[in-house]
């Protein structure tokens, strides 16, 4: 991994580059789509940029990846790196933009750490960078290979919107099929797609959404929430409205024609035969859960699985006939609900709470929602005695778990 000079100079310079990341990555981003602006515009998510979670993110994922080649040499953080990488593959990530990426990343670090950016503290952290992109280059090619069938294949195919419907006020759902009629691989559920829009001002705007749906189904299926904006990010600053969100909501109707991405992700039920399951989710993250019970409903899964979801009130719960569906269909599923307010018998008032919920031993745990109920139904299980290697999540949007962790 890392040469040891370079080693050397990185494990003595992290704690000055950590503290001056955040400003490092707010000078890339503005140096980058200044030079770049069709990034900002047709690549890079302009909400998250507003409300600066991107480059919470970006901050977060560097300097773990730093820190964990200087306290674990010879490893490599492959889960890291292989998260980021389907989100790369998701959204067109392509290996030539990294070296514009690498050119106005070390122009921000220079710029801000000045003279302390020695040519030796510049080659260890060109290391840094290189090792990692290059990992990530290596991994999302492999993972296009597999999905589209080689990296020359195309990015976006067009679908067809065949039902819309209402989940709740701010949820719509959308089933689609190809366009162009032909065979569609199948995905794992957990998975997300990434959607590309064009929007009243000419730019191209991606999200990405989870596939809410069965993975045996013929339509694939997604569950939007429209968002709001006026909230407070991870970062302090006000949320922006959701600009796809709302021009999938207000504009699109059955008829319509989404462009879509192949299935990535990395929240998946891999190798789940005789383990119990928990299946946890908040808010919008009931989507892929919902698309996992809708799997082992569909395969005949025996072994126990609990079911949490915590959500503001019923109305508000979206695919909420599907997730008690599903979970009935079951022959050892039990569905614990916790609603803010206006709580009907058989369910519980206020926020999530494990603490009468058994947890069976060897139990693998799969989480999806804000990260405040994430963290706490974390710790709560590892009170329990689930592994931590053992629980599983999914972040919608940016990953700040990495970023946010004391």
């Amino acid at each position: 991994m890392l040469s040891e000079q370079s080693a050397a100079t990185v494990r003595a310079t992290l704690p000055v580059v950590g503290a001056a990341i955040g400003d490092i990555t707010e000078r890339f981003y503005s140096g980058l789509f200044a030079a770049h602006p069709e990034l900002l515009r047709d690549l890079f998510n302009r909400g998250n940029q507003a409300a600066g979670t991107q480059r919470q993110a970006l901050a977060g994922s560097i300097a773990a990846f730093a820190r964990h080649l200087v306290e674990n040499p010879g490893d490599r953080p492959d889960a890291m790196l292989g998260r980021i990488a389907h989100k790369h593959a998701s959204l067109g990530v392509a290996p030539e933009q990294y070296p514009v990426v690498h050119e106005h990343l070390f122009a921000a670090i220079v710029d801000v750490l000045g003279e302390a950016v020695t040519p030796e503290v510049a080659a260890a952290w060109d290391e840094v960078y290189w090792l990692m992109a290059n990992a990530l280059i290596a991994v999302e090619r492999r993972l296009r290979e597999e999905r589209d069938g080689g990296p020359e294949a195309r990015q976006w195919r067009e679908w067809q919107v065949v039902e819309r419907f209402e989940e709740t006020a701010d949820v719509v759902t959308f089933r689609l099929r190809p366009r162009d009629g032909a065979p569609v691989r199948e995905f794992r559920a957990g998975q997300y797609v990434s959607v590309r829009t064009r929007l009243a001002d000419g730019a191209r705007q991606i999200r990405q959404y989870s596939l809410s749906g069965a993975p045996e189904a013929e339509l694939r299926q997604i569950s939007v929430k429209r968002v709001a904006g006026g909230g407070t990010s991870a970062t302090g600053t006000l949320t922006p409205e959701g600009e796809v969100s709302r021009h999938l909501h207000a504009r699109v109707r059955e008829g319509d024609v989404l462009e879509l991405s192949e299935p990535y992700g990395d929240l998946v039920l891999d190798d789940v035969n005789g383990a119990p399951l928990l299946l946890a989710s908040a808010g919008i993250g009931v989507t892929p859960i919902v698309a996992m019970l809708a799997h082992l409903a569909a395969v005949g899964h025996d072994t126990p699985v609990t079911v949490v979801h915590a959500d503001r009130s019923p109305a508000h719960h979206a695919l909420r006939r599907d997730h008690e569906a599903y979970a009935a269909k079951l022959p050892d599923a039990s569905v614990h609900l916790w609603y803010e307010r206006e709580a009907p018998a058989g369910t519980r008032t206020g926020l999530t709470d494990l603490a009468d919920v058994p947890v069976a031993p060897g139990t693998r745990a799969y989480l999806c929602g804000p990260l405040p109920f994430m963290r706490a139904v974390r710790a709560q299980l590892i009170a329990k005695g689930v592994a931590p290697a053992d629980v599983h999540y999914e972040v919608f949007g940016p990953d700040l778990w990495l970023a946010t962790a004391g």
